[in-house]
């Protein structure tokens, strides 16, 4: 894989900027009244629109003393001062820079996420030998002009560690470490970022992610959040990152996997995509309501994965800060509002949905479908009552085992339109006008295709849309640098921040369209970065300087997400089962929870623990229950995935440090890791202590970790020799059978000892 090398040229002289400085400022101050509503607009007059403003002479370029806008926010009586009553008064340095704008001439531009983006040459830099591809020099460039250098080159632990995380979502092996720091070739890190892509963790790092803007769950959401079957979804998108499907086809087939002409079973469990938002089967609610719900559903999780917009707050009005008005939202309500069925269905799989059967299911259900042609052809020759009545049996036997296999749903169009009206505040039972499937008038229009949906699946992808392939990169940016180049990466409209780097950005989505929307090749050139290998290390002058590290003088450093947490003490034990896909498992939790916390029928707070491999799954298979959320998860900011969600919280509480402390997984997890450390380790402290911080972190201990972790050795050892009922206590913990030839005092010691590594911060963050 080749990146490009890009000649540095000159940057013009920067201005005052309309998008950069200007937009935010109207849209946060301005735009509720002097926006693209019409119903709410104040005194006739758009900001949004220049010809408004200058008609009204709100703004006269050249002329600060001559614009209404200047006079109204310098105004020195209050109730002539605009805007009116603030609650985030305009600062006088944001009131200069508006007047700067109108000196300059009060020009206009066209949002910059709705311009297709174009790939700059990159900008000059001095320190020409830090750049190691393209990215490096937009980042240097920048750090250069704010004074600042960037941090040196993490050490490789640091390295394989990190990478390991972001590109599989486990640890490294020892044997990976030791490897990778015995290579001094020149492509030793290439060699392991092709390795780490090519792992089948891959796929599952990757559908961690998306998950969470599918709104993927187990259950149905709402009051009685029973089962249905949505996990042959999950395997689709961890097969699909793993075979680096191109993010186009991805896309086509999770909208419109089901229209495709000659389409595959797998194309169709793509389309479940729009099949896994929450549905409900109350007694009274009304079918119509919900029928709209799950449509609008489908329109705002579309408008945020694809096209990072706001669309939902155009429902019940015009958009307030974009050009998006409620006509366009219905047109483009207009897409998903064709699911036949119905809508308050009480079942395993509301229709429409298929039979999606494993191989060896599809062997087995041939098997019988041939046992079943065979009787049939000797029934009609031996007509005696034994084969009639195998042929009965047999056939019950094949009906049971199909009845079994996992139902999917998928979208699905109703044969004859469903016509679609704009809903007058968004209320289901007020009818306005009749619309057809449409998308915003300012973007590109629709490409031909057979229906609707498919249109719309190709509009997506279409290199002539400019949002897409900017939204889908920033998440992954996101992914491996804790924030996006957008911050706010759910919201690349007039309301969403500024990119950091926006040509950067730009060259990143003309990169990704231009290597046929490969996301393994994107995400190599982003780990392949200078910037991306700097160390995490901050002084006091960088952290004054830039806090949230959004100029990148320094490698991210943020906590893992609740499922990786989980898995990296499976992991580090020795415990994590490592098998691909299948059905969602149950692992420990408080005994009572779901009947506590849910509501409805005896199926929604049944909750049958798993026993076996199961209880050691990576956290994808959790079963993802909305109402009442896996409480190891929840604790580390899990969604619920009631709706999509693009960006997950990072806490710090207190109840994080007892979930790692009393959570039977991860106290199981350090005996069966103090377990390991005893067997393999060594035979005296030294070497058991650097054996143990090697696999939990890749690194030998400190002189001062030493000497804590003795102390601490030694004083649990004496506490649990004082009560040994208290030994037997704790690594009586979890179903994970206890090594018998082990004293069970040294083990409960070790266990104590591992559990203060496992709860080390450096455990659950990526360095």
């Amino acid at each position: 894989m080749g990146f490009l090398c890009l000649t540095p040229i000159c940057e013009a002289n920067e201005r005052v900027n309309f998008n950069r400085d200007i937009r935010p400022l109207l849209s946060t101050h301005c735009f509720a009244c002097h926006g693209p509503d019409a119903s709410i607009r104040k005194a006739e007059l758009r900001l949004d629109v220049r010809e408004s403003a200058l008609n009204k002479n709100a703004i006269v370029p050249g002329k600060p003393s001559a614009s209404g806008i200047i006079n109204r926010i310098e105004h020195s009586h209050p109730d002539k001062r605009m805007p009116p009553k603030p609650e985030t008064p305009l600062t006088s340095g944001e009131k200069a820079t508006l007047r700067s704008w109108v000196v300059e001439g009060a020009q206009y531009s066209t949002h910059w996420a709705w311009v297709l983006p174009r790939r700059a040459p990159a900008p000059p830099v001095k320190n020409s030998s830090w750049p190691i591809n393209g990215i490096d020099y937009f980042i240097l460039a920048r750090l250069e002009r704010e004074g600042l250098k960037p941090s040196s080159e993490a050490n490789r632990r640091t390295l394989i560690r990190r990478l390991s995380f972001d590109l599989t979502g486990l640890p490294p092996t020892s044997k990976q470490v030791d490897k990778f720091i015995a290579d001094l070739s020149n492509n030793a890190f290439d060699m392991l970022v092709d390795s780490l892509l090519a792992s089948p963790h891959f796929g599952e790092r990757m559908a961690q992610h998306w998950l969470d803007l599918a709104r993927y769950a187990d259950r149905y959401g709402y009051h009685d959040d029973t089962t249905r079957s949505m996990w042959p979804y999950r395997d689709y998108v961890i097969k699909s990152f793993n075979d680096n499907k191109p993010f186009d086809a991805f896309t086509r087939e999770q909208i419109a996997g089901d229209q495709i002409r000659n389409g595959t079973l797998e194309q169709k469990v793509g389309s479940a995509f729009h099949r896994n938002g929450p549905t409900s089967s109350e007694g009274g609610a009304n079918p119509e309501e919900y029928r709209v719900k799950y449509a609008a559903d489908r329109v705002n999780t579309t408008a945020t994965v694809w096209l990072g917009v706001t669309l939902q707050c155009a429902e019940c009005h015009d958009h307030k800060f974009d050009p998006f008005t409620q006509r366009e939202y219905y047109q483009f309500f207009a897409f998903f509002d064709q699911v036949p069925g119905n809508h308050l269905f009480r079942g395993l799989s509301a229709p429409p949905s298929i039979e999606v059967p494993s191989p060896e299911q599809t062997a087995e259900l041939m098997k019988l479908d041939a046992e079943v042609v065979a009787l049939e052809v000797q029934s009609k020759i031996n007509t005696d009552e034994a084969t009639q009545k195998q042929l009965t049996e047999t056939k019950k036997r094949r009906d049971a085992y199909r009845g079994a296999l996992p139902k999917l749903r998928i979208m699905q169009d109703t044969v004859k339109r469903t016509p679609t009206n704009i809903l007058i505040r968004g209320d289901f039972s007020r009818l306005g006008d009749p619309v057809e499937p449409g998308i915003p008038v300012f973007l590109p229009p629709l490409p031909a295709a057979e229906t609707p949906r498919l249109a719309l699946a190709k509009w997506l992808v279409d290199p002539a849309n400019p949002l897409p392939a900017r939204v889908v990169v920033n998440r992954f940016w996101a992914m491996m640098f804790g924030t996006g180049i957008v911050k706010t990466a759910e919201d690349f409209g007039s309301q969403g921040e500024w990119p950091s780097h926006p040509k950067l950005l730009d060259w990143l989505a003309v990169e990704f369209v231009e290597s046929g929307w490969d996301v393994k090749h994107l995400l190599k050139c982003i780990v392949s970065s200078a910037a991306y290998r700097q160390s995490s290390a901050v002084g006091e002058s960088l952290r004054q300087h830039d806090p949230e590290n959004r100029l990148l003088a320094r490698g991210a450093r943020f906590r893992f997400p609740a499922e990786t947490v989980r898995d990296n003490a499976l992991f580090v034990s020795g415990l994590l089962a490592k098998r691909l896909g299948g059905p969602s498992v149950k692992p420990y939790q408080p005994a009572g929870l779901w009947m506590e916390m849910s509501y409805g029928n005896s199926q929604g707070k049944s909750y049958k623990q798993d026993h076996g491999e199961s209880l050691y799954r990576r956290g994808l298979y959790t079963v993802w229950k909305r109402s009442v959320l896996f409480p190891a998860f929840a604790a580390f900011d899990a969604p619920n995935r009631e709706e999509c969600t693009v960006r997950r919280p990072r806490t710090n509480t207190p109840l994080q440090a007892f979930v790692l402390l009393n959570d039977a997984t991860f106290v199981e997890s350090a005996r069966v890791f103090a377990e390991r450390v005893l067997r393999e380790g060594g035979n005296n402290f030294e070497s058991q202590i650097g054996f143990a911080m090697e696999i939990a972190l890749a690194r030998p201990p400190s002189s001062s970790e030493r000497s804590v972790l003795q102390s601490l050795l030694t004083d649990m050892f004496m506490h649990y020799r004082r009560k040994p009922e208290e030994a037997q206590n704790i690594i009586a913990t979890g179903e994970w059978p206890i090594s018998k030839d082990l004293d069970p005092v040294t083990l409960a010691a070790w266990t104590s000892v591992a559990q203060a590594i496992l709860n080390l911060d450096e455990m659950q963050t990526k360095e």
